[in-house]
């Protein structure tokens, strides 16, 4: 007996919610500084549809975006104004404090803010970096859709009871298990990477302060 979920429209639904998340390109966001209204308009517009709940939850907010800048998070603006590396950052802040700390959100993003933010001439820029890596993540959408697939199939093999509404059940338990169980892992993974991370930060700091 299979899911009440078709398989099909589930496929559909999973590429769908995979194109609603709107990696913001480079050359979407102002070449011109913004104040603090023209940002949250801005981040409102291009990430509004990535939220679970539209009219409820909440994207960055002029109180997040002031802590952020006073906890090292985002370099604070110039004059009152933010401007395009700004704008980059608080899009990868916003992305990764769905399952990140705050503090390690920070770790991450501090070698960025040294070596990149307002760093001009040869070499690599924030901007660079930042449209490299948003073209990576489009290109693999359709790895994690296969993968997704993968796990819907082998919770569809699952708990064969003979019963629709018990194995309905259990196979959609069993599907969000299997995609949890990928989740934790590689949480488990990013997290033992920040702590290294941090762990050089906090000696390399230790040798500046001799």
């Amino acid at each position: 007996m299979t899911m009440t979920i078709d398989y099909n429209d589930l496929i559909k639904s999973i590429t769908e919610s995979l194109h609603r998340i709107e990696y913001v390109k480079a050359e979407d966001i102002p070449n011109i500084d913004l104040y603090m209204d023209q940002v949250t308009s801005f981040l409102e517009e291009h990430l509004r549809n990535t939220t679970r709940n539209k009219d409820v939850d909440k994207l960055l907010t002029k109180t997040m975006i002031n802590n952020y800048a006073k906890n090292d998070l985002l370099p604070p603006p110039v004059k009152k104004k933010y401007g395009k590396e700004h704008m980059i950052i608080m899009l990868i802040i916003y992305y990764f404090k769905y399952f990140l700390s705050i503090s390690d959100i920070e770790t991450i993003l501090r070698p960025l803010n040294e070596n990149y933010f307002g760093k001009s001439g040869e070499g690599l820029n924030l901007i660079d970096i930042y449209e490299e890596l948003r073209q990576k993540e489009e290109d693999i959408q359709g790895d994690i859709i296969e993968d997704i697939r993968d796990k819907y199939e082998k919770s569809h093999e699952m708990y064969k009871t003979g019963d629709p509404k018990e194995e309905e059940m259990l196979q959609t338990f069993a599907f969000i298990s299997l995609l949890s169980e990928d989740v934790y892992i590689k949480k488990l993974l990013i997290e033992k990477l920040v702590d290294g991370l941090s762990s050089k930060q906090l000696n390399e700091d230790n040798k500046k302060n001799q």
